[in-house]
């Protein structure tokens, strides 16, 4: 049996801004969410790589305040943060600020297993990712 917790971010919906439609697609991207965690776990897949599952769901899905639905700068462009942590080892990895890169998680993921850091931001974090392939 598995337990998986997931929220589809930060900020206000109000319920009178929510039509019946809108409020199902919500939904339904939070179950797709789910799902996507629930299949890697199902399988014998690691909890890191189940919570990676899901959140990417939510950063593919233009309704969610994450990657494809992030929320532009007063500047009209995207800087996106993701952060993911190992709680088997207390390992951690992180970006901050990172533009055109489609899921922030995985490049947070990278951080976490292939670099001496816990966080990179901007410039730094957007040259990690194109050596990392991302």
């Amino acid at each position: 049996m598995f337990t998986l917790a997931i929220h589809g971010g930060a900020g206000t919906i109000l319920k009178s801004m929510l039509t019946p439609e809108l409020e199902k697609s919500y939904e339904a991207g939070l179950q797709d969410a789910l799902d996507a965690g629930y299949m890697v776990l199902s399988q014998n897949g690691s909890a890191l790589d189940a919570v990676q599952a899901a959140i990417v769901s939510l950063e593919n899905n233009e309704l969610f305040n994450a990657g494809r639905g992030s929320v532009f700068t007063k500047k009209g462009v995207n800087e996106m943060d993701a952060a993911i942590m190992d709680g088997s080892n207390l390992a951690g990895g992180a970006v901050a600020g990172v533009r055109n890169i489609k899921n922030p998680i995985s490049l947070a993921k990278e951080v976490m297993l292939h670099s001496g850091h816990v966080m990179l931001s901007g410039n730094g974090a957007k040259e990690f990712a194109l050596n990392r392939g991302i």
